[in-house]
């Protein structure tokens, strides 16, 4: 199910569609402006888009906003730090991936459901989630990933909407395979990476590189913030004078 068409391509596409795009909080849009200062006004960088979360999974451990949740039956381990020696991460250091294996329900035996969650995100419309996953080289196993989005900050499983499963019947790619999905929301939100099913039928899967690329506003909204980023400027070079 991995697409071939590149990220840019997909957000030039989107973007050519919108009628139009939501406004975001003055706070939203004073983190867009920080984040996309350095390309404000360029064709190319408005048509990619605001990218607001990009993990490569150096340590897992130390995930910053991220969540996990282990709905498993009986609850074992949850997300951890890629094993080299199962395979290598897909960019970076040889462990430098999450993965999730058969005893994320205890005693390899039960229901694993473990979740893996981004922390919440500022979207502002069309909004293109990017990452790689794979599973390990083994015969006679059905691992299973969903993946999911639920608008604002909730962690509540029954708040997130299913945008895809990969696998099922042996059907997950054992090298790395890059998938990418769109969502249309604006405001706050979360993705997340559910690996699922009876853990006597789960072996190992691998999660790199995830990166979620939102759309840039209007130029009217980016000219009404850059004058009052102006006005923000002069006043303080007043109460400095």
């Amino acid at each position: 199910m991995a697409s071939s068409t590149s990220q840019r391509e997909r957000f030039t596409i989107l973007l050519a569609s919108m009628k139009g795009l939501s406004m975001k909080p003055v706070n939203s849009l004073l983190a867009a402006a920080a984040m996309s200062l350095a390309t404000f006004g360029a064709p190319a960088a408005q048509a990619q888009g605001v990218e607001v979360l990009n993990e490569g999974f150096d340590n897992v451990s130390g995930l910053s906003g991220w969540a996990q949740v282990n709905n498993s039956v009986p609850p074992g381990s949850a997300w951890y730090q890629g094993n080299a020696g199962i395979f290598t991460a897909q960019a970076g250091a040889g462990n430098a991936y999450a993965a999730a294996n058969f005893l994320s329900a205890a005693g390899s035996g039960g229901t694993v459901d473990n979740w893996l969650i981004t922390p919440e995100l500022s979207l502002s419309g069309p909004t293109v989630l990017s990452f790689f996953t794979r599973r390990a080289d083994e015969l006679g196993f059905d691992d299973r990933l969903e993946v999911l989005f639920s608008p604002g900050g909730g962690l509540d499983a029954s708040g997130f909407t299913v945008l895809t499963t990969i696998g099922g019947a042996g059907d997950y790619a054992t090298d790395w395979a890059q998938y990418n999905l769109t969502v249309d929301a604006s405001g706050t939100g979360r993705f997340a990476f559910r690996y699922f099913g009876e853990a006597d039928t789960l072996s190992y899967v691998g999660l790199d590189t995830v990166s979620v690329v939102t759309a840039v506003p209007e130029p009217s909204t980016w000219a009404m913030l850059g004058a009052g980023l102006g006005l923000l400027g002069l006043r303080r070079r007043k109460l400095q004078a």
